[in-house]
């Protein structure tokens, strides 16, 4: 379907690709996974013909047509919403525009009627007759509503521009679909929608996202990004993550047999095929897994952050009470007369539609800004670190980070540069990376700080704005099974469902009508038929 031959693309000195030669077939989702700079969005951008390499060539079968999600919010600004759907199919939109112009033509001659009858065999086989009717019921699903459909896009806000592209770019069932992060700015229930329609479309897809639970629920290959090369691995991102760490165990074990070592791997390759065959796409990936041989599964070469929260003291029972807490901006009502308390150990999911109410919340209960009504009050006992949506106040002076970090030391022992640059460097600021100056960071840099000055607070409870903005699948990965572990209380707001379900055992929802507070996990909170009517009503 799609060929990649002798791939190669250098920057300077830096080698991203060397020689890769790799096939997509027809069938299969492949994510393509990578550390941060690893050159995952330059590899779509070489696919889609965006981007020129050094050297090689990607061939797609002829006849055969890819579509790209747009990447440029702003590109169809003059034009309608529904038109913008149609652009994604670019032949099928020429053919249509070219027989309107012909129609307005006032001297229409019976070249112009030959010239049409062609056109139309042509629209017609493309079933393009159908083609307003198709992009009205893509936008429908993805809770674009009807009255927007003939608006410019320019008159859309952001998210529902995101929709829009992403409709762009599944109309017209294109045999390739190239998607770079596909559910940034996506609600929940539209990357559930994504994630189906993805699991049982049949042609070829390939997709760069850090959404774990994404990447699981669609993708029937793992294609890794590592030392210049691209490598496909049949699974889904949890089997390629655990069958890695287990074959990098198993490199360490010198005194295991090779016997043993084979069982092992296979009988994970089983109880993983035995999930498999429960999931949407049971046919195609338990396929893959039980055809899968061993000798496929290789330790990865990715280095994993060494995130550890651990707490000075334990909290007592009185964590946090909230009581009536409201608060409002300049246009709007964020969330009123929210109430509860925080009881010990539990691990909140903190949740609302509007992103603006959870991160207001935050800032309230860490004295940063004031609420409208109400109070809140913490536990004596309590000790807060919290990781905030925008972290760049933090990273405004020219400090190396061994003294950004030195100014969350708690005694002399800590204050010595060994132990930070000890430090440093299991958060993967190793070497000259340690020396470098805080003002100029990479946003997954910065948050990598920021949880190693949380590390150093030792606090009990842990707050979490949207933790996993610019940290890769390694950093995420290693955030999520800490928190997990961390026997305090937790805070979480997230738009990763992974994190959200495996972490939360509360729900705190934020509405402009008051709280909706359940007792279990977010997939179970999400998915319930009243929570959903309740939260239709609280949103009204």
């Amino acid at each position: 379907m799609l060929n990649v031959s002798n791939l190669s693309v250098q920057f300077g000195k830096r080698i991203l690709f060397d020689d890769v030669n790799t096939t997509f077939s027809k069938g299969n989702c492949y994510g393509i996974i990578g550390a941060n700079g690893a050159g995952k969005s330059t590899f779509l951008k070489i696919l889609s013909k965006n981007f020129e390499p050094n050297s090689g060539n990607v061939y797609l079968e002829q006849g055969k047509r890819m579509s790209v999600l747009e990447q440029d919010h702003f590109a169809f600004d003059d034009k309608q919403v529904l038109e913008t759907v149609i652009r994604g199919n670019k032949i099928l939109f020429k053919i249509k525009k070219e027989m309107d112009d012909i129609y307005s033509n006032p001297d229409f001659s019976d070249k112009d009627s030959d010239r049409v009858g062609v056109l139309q065999l042509e629209y017609e086989e493309m079933n393009g007759w159908n083609a307003e009717s198709d992009a009205a019921a893509l936008l429908s699903n993805l809770d674009i509503k009807e009255d927007l459909h003939y608006k410019l896009m320019s008159e859309l806000d952001g998210v529902q521009k995101v929709k829009v592209l992403l409709a762009q770019a599944l109309f017209g069932n294109p045999d390739v679909l190239i998607m770079d992060e596909p559910t940034n700015d996506l609600d929940f229930e539209t990357i559930k929608w994504l994630e189906n329609f993805i699991s049982n479309y049949d042609n070829t897809v390939i997709v760069v996202s850090h959404d774990r639970h994404f990447l699981d629920s669609v993708c029937t290959h793992i294609s890794d990004i590592d030392f210049g090369k691209i490598n496909h691995f049949s699974g889904n991102y949890t089997f390629w993550y655990e069958s890695s760490q287990l074959a990098l165990r198993q490199k360490t074990q010198q005194n295991k047999k090779a016997e043993e070592k084979k069982k092992e791997l296979e009988d994970f390759i089983a109880r993983f095929s035995a999930n498999a065959s429960k999931s949407k796409q049971a046919t195609s990936r338990k396929k893959m897994l039980d055809n899968l041989n061993i000798e496929e599964i290789k330790p990865s070469s990715r280095r994993y952050p060494a995130i550890i929260f651990n707490a000075d003291r334990e909290a007592g029972d009185q964590i946090l009470s909230v009581e009536n807490l409201s608060y409002s901006d300049s246009t709007s009502v964020l969330f009123d007369k929210i109430s509860f308390n925080l009881n010990k150990g539990e691990k909140v999911v903190l949740y609302s539609k509007d992103t603006r109410a959870t991160t207001a919340f935050y800032q309230i209960i860490n004295n940063e800004l004031k609420p409208s009504s109400g109070k809140f009050n913490w536990g004596i006992t309590t000790s807060q670190s919290y990781l905030p949506l925008d972290n760049n106040a933090f990273f405004t002076e020219k400090l190396s980070l061994v003294d950004w970090l030195r100014q969350w030391a708690k005694n002399d022992e800590e204050r010595e540069e060994v132990f930070i640059r000890g430090f440093l460097g299991k958060m993967i600021f190793s070497g000259e990376e340690a020396l470098k100056t805080s003002d100029v960071l990479s946003g997954g840099e910065k948050v990598r700080c920021m949880l190693s000055r949380m590390m150093m607070l030792r606090s009990n409870v842990l707050m979490f704005d949207e933790p996993t903005s610019h940290l890769d699948l390694e950093s995420i990965t290693a955030l999520n099974n800490s928190i997990k572990k961390f026997k305090g209380n937790v805070f979480i707001t997230t738009h990763d469902f992974e994190f959200a379900k495996s972490v939360g055992d509360r729900v705190i929802e934020l509405t402009p009508k008051g709280a909706i507070d359940r007792l279990t996990s977010f997939d179970s909170y999400i998915s319930d038929p009243k929570v959903k009517k309740l939260r239709m009503d609280f949103y009204s």
